[in-house]
Parts: structure tokens; C-alpha cells; sequence
């Protein structure tokens, strides 16, 4: 079977999209998605979606994101930024979009490779010490650290991610150090890839909310620096609440390919 994807980046998370409209593709196919991802005998990333019809009224599409280890996963922000971005190249969208994805309803626009896309409000959030533990569409650990360039990401991310209290469910874990009054910077090791990526849209979310329910800073629109690039988080608190919850970033398309994939 010929597959044609597309590739996407956001910040260095990058992602294999298939246009799934015609459920030629099966989403229990685990093999074949985890194949995909595969950075030696397949395409390479850090996930998968798929692109398919609505099933809600007033949606464009509906999204379906997959891990690179070819299971059915949580909501990925930088993966929704990349599908927005790959709808618009499609002709399904122009400027504005409205899909669902597991975690619910999103909204996005999007100008050039800009895509500000809508995300979940926020109400729990349980701080421990000196971390935090909120789900912005997938869970997320949030930690500070010193000196983050030099700080072991990956022993200490696994370390945490399979840990207590998360154990056989997991978490993302995001490490994190104050740049300046509204700007950070974070590294993520993200469950799923099992390794650090460059960029987790759903992670500096995490991160943002974290830091200004922690009063480390009472900026509403934050600015958040990956190994992978730049993005902004913008939100609106509203007594415990997060609303009006944004993620910001570039989106491109790196190469469309055609793979041929046999059992």
C-alpha cells in the first residue's frame, strides 16, 4: 500500500499527517503509525495525525493524534498548530478554523506559518514543593530548575514520568527556568516519544500557568523559549480559572512524501 503524508514541524516537534477523510487508514493500526514515526526504518517524528471529516456541526475537521509509539494519545498543541496549518494547505480552511480533538472543541487562525490556536481552560492546578500538576489537554508535570542548559533532561524527565504518584499512566514532565518578568525557558521530556523533545505546545502551556498561578510572574501573555523555537501563551484568569487560553507559534511544512508499507 502507497501512503502519501505530509511532514510538519511547530518549534521542532515535528509530525507525519495523513489526510484521512476517506478512513482509508485505520487508527487501531499501531504498527503502521509507530512505523511512520520510526526515525530509522521509517519517516521520523515525534508523532502522527490524522486529518478526517467533522463529526461536529460547525467543525472543519476533526483531528486524531497518535504517539510515536503508535497509540491513540492525548491533545498535542504544537501537533493541532501543524494540522490547522496543513488543513489551510488542503483548501479546508482559509484563515479561521474550528475542530475537534480528543480532550474537545478548539479554535485556531492562522496567518502565513502563524498559528494561534485555542485551548482548554484550566481550573486544577496542584502544586507540591517546587512542582506543579495540570492537564492542558495532556498531563503535565511542571518543575523549576537552575541552569537549564546543562540540566539532565532526559534521566531526570524519565525519572519523574514513570515516578510516583504518575507511575503506569505517566506524565510529561517539563523543566523550566525564569528568563524575566513574562519569559521562561523549558525543556520537555514527553511521554510517548520517551525522550526530550524540542518543543511541547501543550507542555509550555502547562508551563505558563503554572509560573503565574506559582506568582512567578503576573504577565497574561507569556513568551516561552524551546531548544526547537519561540512560542506565546496568552490566557485570561478568571477567579481559579485559566480562560481564554492560547498557544501561539510557527507552523511549516518540511516535505511531502509517499511511503510504501507492507506487513
Amino acid at each position: 500500500m502507497n501512503i502519501t503524508f505530509y511532514k510538519y514541524q511547530g518549534t521542532g516537534n515535528d509530525f507525519v499527517i495523513i489526510d484521512n477523510r476517506s478512513k482509508f487508514l485505520s487508527k487501531t493500526d499501531t504498527d503502521l503509525i509507530a512505523h511512520l514515526c520510526d526515525r530509522k526504518f521509517g519517516i521520523g517524528a515525534d508523532g502522527c495525525m490524522f486529518l478526517e471529516e467533522p463529526t461536529k456541526a460547525g467543525d472543519d475537521f476533526t483531528m486524531v493524534y497518535f504517539n510515536a509509539d503508535g497509540n491513540e494519545s492525548t491533545m498535542c498543541g504544537n501537533g493541532g498548530r501543524c494540522l490547522v496549518a496543513f488543513a489551510k494547505h488542503l483548501g479546508v480552511i482559509t484563515d479561521k478554523a474550528n475542530f475537534t480533538a480528543i480532550d474537545g472543541p478548539h479554535d485556531a487562525t492562522i496567518s502565513e506559518d502563524l498559528v494561534k490556536l485555542g485551548m482548554q481552560n484550566v481550573s486544577t492546578i496542584n502544586a507540591t514543593g517546587q512542582h506543579w500538576f495540570l492537564d492542558t489537554g495532556s498531563p503535565h508535570h511542571v518543575q523549576e530548575v537552575e541552569k537549564l542548559a546543562d540540566f539532565d533532561v532526559f534521566t531526570q524527565g524519565r525519572k519523574i514520568r514513570n515516578g510516583a504518584p504518575y507511575f503506569e499512566e505517566g506524565t510529561n514532565v517539563n523543566f523550566v527556568e525564569k528568563i524575566n518578568k513574562d519569559s521562561f525557558s523549558v525543556r520537555t521530556y514527553e511521554r510517548g516519544v520517551e525522550d526530550e523533545t524540542l518543543s511541547c505546545g501543550t507542555g509550555v502551556t502547562a508551563v505558563a500557568i503554572a509560573m503565574h498561578t506559582a506568582n512567578k510572574t503576573t504577565a497574561e501573555k507569556i513568551n516561552i523559549e524551546t531548544p526547537g523555537g519561540k512560542l506565546t501563551i496568552s490566557f485570561t484568569k478568571m477567579s481559579t480559572q485559566y480562560t481564554n487560553v492560547y498557544l501561539e507559534g510557527p507552523a511549516k511544512l518540511v516535505f511531502k512524501g509517499t511511503i510504501t508499507w507492507s506487513r
